[in-house]
């Protein structure tokens, strides 16, 4: 069990809500220390709350979308909570962790990982979808966690959509995703994170980490909404690959009222194209979360 007390690090009054900055020893990350952003909305000092999760992408912290994602005057409006977990573990000191920019600190891939070698600290599937939601219950924050969808970008539209589409809970009510890594079993990235963290590889990652394996394997309705630019390098490059998603989405019956996915001429993957359409996604939350 976590350490159920946060420590409060810093707090920010934007859009009539509270941005608060949160630590605490992490039991799926190994004991390690870990760090969240939370915008409270200003409904929340008289109810209980919805929960958007954002994750966010290689190299990133709990910071960027925070800082830079445009999120928090649509959340203010419409009354949502926007969690920002970290990318991966901090500190584990594991050999090689930090060699690479697209591997171990900052690329958790929001997986649990099953190799030996990271199973102790590379827990971020059970650290966003178990322990954040248990930590802010206990301290008594004005969540109403009947009430979660999750949203993300690159790595983070990854984790996204696999831990809306794997989740035999059903915990998160729809999902979206700004240039998410949407075939990784198919592209370098997700190759090296599933053949690193697993201990299965791209085998055992098929089951529960590809969402465009997992989209063709769901069949009950789902609630997805996925944007890309066609001036993103990584785009270019095959590292996204939405087009296999959709092609998979189609495939297996989810029209455009279930799985929608929007090209956009010219935008790039940094948070100036996230910010261009950031309202667009909280919006498209915010109808299912008001349920």
């Amino acid at each position: 069990m976590a350490d159920t007390n946060l420590q409060k690090l810093s707090s920010n009054k934007t859009f009539n809500g509270e941005l608060i900055k949160y630590k605490f020893k992490s039991a799926a990350l190994g004991g390690l220390d870990a760090q969240f952003n939370l915008y409270l909305p200003p409904q929340s000092t008289v109810v209980k709350v919805p929960l958007l999760v954002y994750l966010s992408g290689l190299t990133c912290t709990e910071d960027n979308g925070a800082q830079k994602g445009g999120f928090f005057e649509a959340a203010s409006k419409q009354g949502v909570a926007i969690l920002f977990p970290d990318t991966s573990p901090r500190g584990a000191g594991i050999p090689g962790e930090d060699d690479d920019w697209d591997f171990g600190t900052g690329a958790g891939f929001y997986l649990n990982a099953t190799n030996p070698k990271y199973s102790k600290h590379y827990n971020m599937l059970t650290h966003v979808t178990i322990e954040l939601p248990q930590i802010m219950e206990a301290a008594g924050l004005p969540i109403d966690f009947k009430r979660q969808s999750i949203f993300g970008h690159s790595m983070g539209g990854h984790g996204a959509l696999t831990l809306y589409l794997a989740s035999a809970t059903q915990q998160y009510k729809s999902a979206s995703a700004f240039s998410p890594i949407s075939n990784p079993m198919k592209c370098p990235w997700g190759e090296k994170a599933f053949k690193g963290y697993l201990q299965g590889g791209i085998e055992e990652a098929k089951l529960r980490y590809d969402a465009t394996e997992l989209i063709a394997r769901r069949k009950d309705p789902v609630h997805i909404l996925i944007d890309y630019g066609t001036g993103d390098n990584f785009y270019i490059q095959g590292q996204l690959l939405p087009e296999n998603f959709l092609n998979a989405a189609r495939g297996a019956g989810h029209d455009e009222s279930h799985v929608r996915v929007r090209r956009h001429e010219g935008y790039d993957h940094s948070y100036y194209f996230i910010s261009t359409f950031a309202s667009d996604h909280v919006l498209y939350h915010a109808g299912f979360l008001k349920i």
